[in-house]
């Protein structure tokens, strides 16, 4: 009786994982987030992060798996698709902007994060900006001065170079309608729910906070990386 509903145990298992292989063929998954959902108290405060997370982002995801399939997406990459985004419907440029920008958004953050980029991206960035002050003042033009919802990013271009950039709704830089393309490396969601509940109209404190919570050693890692990719 025992071995029996062992058998039984194992084999529900098994269709249960079928089912969910079936549901998503994608190849994409949603993510963990990386930290518990107060990890970035009191900047991003546990609310607004738990509904981020777990509404927004959640959204994103599952209405982008179930577009890729219809739109013969299965087996490309985001940066296959985004390269070529002008070309699909609206909702894998909306969809599957939200899902990268987000994932990338909580990466870049971290429980104990602020402080100064590393040698190696602080020399980066004083190569491209002239200091890291005038980085940190052009980076926050972008993120205060992006007209309703968007996105403020720092990424590295086809010759290597840093550049700051904003972009509306879900768009990011790997895009092809974006103006200026590149490899991000930072981003900042300047969508008021992200931080409406803590901030109300004050966007600018909260994009100063953000200062307070960057991962610079996960930002240097994308740097390194992006870099990698242009040899």
């Amino acid at each position: 009786m025992k071995t029996n509903k062992i058998l039984l145990a194992a084999f529900c298992f098994q269709l249960l994982v079928v089912g969910v292989k079936a549901q998503n063929t994608s190849g994409f998954t949603f993510p963990a987030l990386p930290y518990s959902y107060d990890a970035l108290e009191p900047y991003i405060d546990k609310a607004t992060m738990e509904i981020h997370y777990d509404r927004h982002f959640r959204a994103y995801y599952n209405n982008f798996v179930k577009a890729v399939e219809p739109n013969s997406l299965n087996g490309k990459s985001l940066e296959e698709i985004f390269a070529n985004v002008s070309k699909y419907p609206a909702v894998i440029r909306n969809s599957g902007g939200g899902y990268y920008n987000h994932d990338l958004f909580w990466q870049v953050m971290a429980t104990k994060g602020g402080g100064m980029p590393s040698e190696n991206l602080l020399n980066a960035i004083k190569q491209s900006f002239g200091t890291y002050e005038t980085f940190v003042a052009e980076f926050e033009k972008a993120a205060n001065t992006q007209f309703g919802s968007g996105w403020a990013w720092l990424s590295v271009d086809e010759t290597g170079k840093l550049f700051i950039s904003q972009l509306p709704n879900q768009d990011n830089p790997l895009m092809d309608i974006a103006a200026k393309r590149g490899k991000p490396i930072l981003a900042l969601d300047v969508w008021e729910h992200a931080y409406y509940l803590k901030y109300q109209n004050k966007r600018a404190e909260y994009v100063t906070n953000f200062w307070k919570v960057i991962n610079w050693s996960k930002v240097e890692e994308k740097y390194l990386d992006a870099k990698k990719g242009l040899k």
